[in-house]
């Protein structure tokens, strides 16, 4: 058939490929579920009276000092109702007010807990045990279940075939379904050789055949480490939630102590002067439960399984709960060019014709030189002449056309028609190619090239045999909005550095237009890692994106390294993020969602801090005002009696827990701000708030009580 500029070889596209929209992965329905998902709340519900295993508490000291206390008001309620002791009504409602206490904080970390394990078991139910077409030597295949496969082993997989393990494509090129695992319908390229080598077990073949070396074995798959980590099997606490835990564990020990001493103090003070009462335990073990930090006790895990879940949510893997926040922390990041600042593909957007040469004529020829280029520059050239000259529709195969593909040694392509010699390619080849037919170049040859690299774009020459025609201007399309979000990143403290390949003069032009703060030109794998290494030494923490070998030695070194899905297995292996819809710029998002981790931890410890502050003033002066009268003019709130502002203080602080399972869920909002503003607005809101939100709590808690004659 003639080929035409309406008719150009193409690659056929496999959009349109049949595929499995019911195996999407659970991260992209996760989004869809409401927090308070009906199946969610109940499996969460169930597990919060399995969590009251001590030793499962034992993991969260603050709590588990508040089972101990409700076990222990549990305990004297059973002994009063034998021996027919005094406010057994009280007792009984501090006993239940304790255990709830517990168990809406077992809830709050179930909540997060559960909504991991609904997506892992979405997962498990994907995984199955396939068959593989096993080779065991030459022109002899196997079929053996794919549970029986070993790292090592060779397979081969065809239309319809499911892959049937970890893997690298050796031999061969094929498009598969990935939606099992990147939840996109869209099939994916794999060949062999490069960085789309990579394969992952329980996607499918939609087309061709490949020949795959296994390079997991069994229960060690992607799919497998994707199960455990969304179930949050293998989440490890941070750092910095070691060192909260450590914290309010003790304060914990500390307000223990202080209480313990309350009690043969208070005996001491009514033996004394005959006057008051002793406060009971159930008064006691009240008064530590609102003193110790018991509404950020309760939230710390779920904060953290929550944060995970969020990336999970944007369908990234984060191999820890450290890799998450330590996002939050970066103060340099690493983005690679090609694909993250620009859109990955030069388009031709001018022709600049030399002196005695039309526009149209360079159009002409550089279209004629392209016809058989299938790479994006060469159709961007064919369109560009399509779109601003006007031409399309000449067929060249009966003027016996012989097209010149595009290689390394050369670089250069074209087409021999009608005696004319078309060349395209770069300006120091075409020069070359002129000369050596005899021809001459025009005193502004290098100073149009330059011009365009200045630019930050790429020139490419177009030369007509001897003949030079002009320059076609290649651009790097920065991706629209690019600015804006490096301007984002620039108000969360954040220094960006674009990698490439390209010469200083290229790489200053598109930093310049993307605005990002630092450019490393001409970059090899070797200079990555030595970017990296120092700005860790000068004290910074780093994140890059890469998904080829060459990129794992940077992505093992920066504190975050995010490995695209489509990248080759050692660059997976290397960092500690992979990213299921393979996009650079999702690093960005992983940031943000770092930092909204760290500003929500730190909001709601602010919180509960206040908090606990203002119930000592709320309730302590009414709690002990009948061992010593003295109080009662401290009782500000002017709550009715000691068991009453015992009590509601008890209920607020219980309460007070679940309001704040949604916001522990769901993350403080996050504006990219300076680190001063945001403390600004931590103690504003949740400072202050915390301050002020228990004194109306309490006082229309005990006004309930007292209505409802509870108290």
């Amino acid at each position: 058939m003639p080929t035409t500029l309406e008719q150009q070889p193409t690659v056929p596209s496999p959009s349109h490929a049949p595929h499995d929209r019911g195996s999407l992965l659970p991260q992209k329905l996760a989004r869809s579920r409401p927090l308070f998902d009906p199946e969610i709340v109940r499996r969460a519900t169930k597990e919060s009276f399995v969590k009251l295993n001590p030793l499962t508490l034992l993991k969260n000291p603050v709590m588990f000092v508040v089972e101990v206390g409700a076990a222990l008001t549990t305990l004297f309620l059973v002994r009063d109702l034998f021996t027919h002791g005094a406010d057994i009504g009280f007792q009984l409602q501090i006993s239940l007010w304790l255990w709830f206490t517990v168990l809406f904080a077992n809830f709050a970390e179930a909540m997060a807990e559960a909504r991991g394990k609904a997506q892992a078991d979405t997962l498990r139910k994907t995984k199955t045990d396939s068959l593989a077409k096993r080779i065991v030597c030459k022109d002899n295949i196997e079929i053996v279940a794919s549970s029986k496969l070993r790292a090592g082993d060779t397979v081969v997989a065809e239309c319809g075939d499911l892959i049937p393990g970890d893997g690298e494509v050796i031999d061969g090129i094929a498009t598969v379904d990935e939606s099992v695992i990147t939840g996109e319908s869209a099939p994916v390229i794999r060949e062999s050789g490069g960085d789309r080598s990579a394969v992952t077990g329980g996607t499918k073949i939609l087309s061709d055949k490949v020949t795959i070396r296994i390079t997991s074995n069994p229960g060690e798959t992607f799919l497998d480490k994707m199960i455990a980590l969304v179930e949050g099997a293998e989440r490890q606490k941070t750092p910095n939630e070691i060192a909260l835990n450590i914290l309010i564990a003790g304060l914990t020990l500390i307000f223990l102590l202080a209480v313990a001493t309350l009690h043969p103090f208070a005996l001491y003070a009514v033996n004394s002067s005959g006057v008051g009462h002793v406060p009971t335990i159930a008064v006691l073990v009240s008064l530590l439960v609102c003193l110790i930090p018991t509404t950020i006790g309760g939230l710390l895990s779920a904060i953290g399984i929550a944060g995970m879940d969020r990336v999970m949510q944007h369908n990234v893997l984060a191999m820890s709960g450290k890799a998450v926040e330590a996002s939050g922390d970066i103060n340099t990041l690493l983005l690679d060019k090609t694909g993250t600042v620009t859109l990955g593909n030069r388009q031709a957007v001018e022709f600049i014709p030399f002196p005695g040469v039309t526009p149209e004529e360079l159009a002409d020829a550089a279209q004629l030189s392209s016809l058989a280029d299938e790479t994006p520059e060469g159709r961007s050239i064919v369109v560009l002449a399509k779109e601003k000259y006007g031409l399309r529709g000449r067929e060249v195969a009966e003027h016996e056309a012989h097209f010149i593909p595009f290689s390394a040694y050369t670089r250069m392509s074209g087409v021999d028609i009608d005696g004319r010699m078309l060349r395209k390619g770069a300006s120091s080849s075409v020069a070359n190619f002129v000369r050596e037919l005899g021809g001459t170049l025009p005193a502004n040859f290098d100073e149009q090239s330059d011009r365009i690299s200045r630019l930050g774009g790429t020139p490419l020459a177009v030369a007509d045999s001897q003949r030079a025609l002009g320059i076609v201007y290649l651009k790097d399309i920065v991706k629209g909005g690019m600015k804006d979000r490096i301007g984002q990143l620039r108000a969360m403290g954040i220094r960006s550095v674009m990698i490439t390949g390209d010469n200083p003069l290229t790489a200053a032009a598109i930093a310049a237009e993307a605005g990002v703060d630092d450019f490393l030109a001409q970059a090899t794998p070797a200079d990555k890692l030595a970017y990296i290494k120092r700005e860790q030494a000068d004290g910074r923490l780093v994140a890059m994106t890469g998904d080829g070998t060459n990129d794992a030695p940077a992505l093992a070194q920066a504190d975050v390294g995010l490995a695209m899905n489509t990248g080759t297995m050692a660059a997976k292996e290397a960092g500690n993020m992979v990213d299921l819809d393979s996009n650079p710029t999702k690093l960005i998002e992983v940031v943000a969602i770092g930092k909204q981790l760290l500003i929500t931890r730190g909001a709601l410890t602010t919180f509960s801090i206040a908090n606990d502050v203002a119930k000592y003033f709320a309730i302590i002066p009414a709690m002990f005002m009948v061992t010593y009268p003295a109080l009662e003019r401290f009782n500000l709130m002017h709550l009715h009696t000691a068991k009453s502002a015992v009590l509601a203080a008890v209920i607020f602080n219980a309460l007070i827990i679940i309001a704040l399972v949604p916001l522990a869920l769901k993350g403080v909002r996050y504006r990219p701000s300076g680190a001063a503003a945001l403390l600004r607005r931590n103690i504003l809101i949740y400072g202050f708030g915390g301050i002020l939100a228990p004194f109306p709590g309490i006082w229309v808690i005990d006004q309930l009580l007292v209505w409802l004659h509870l108290a």
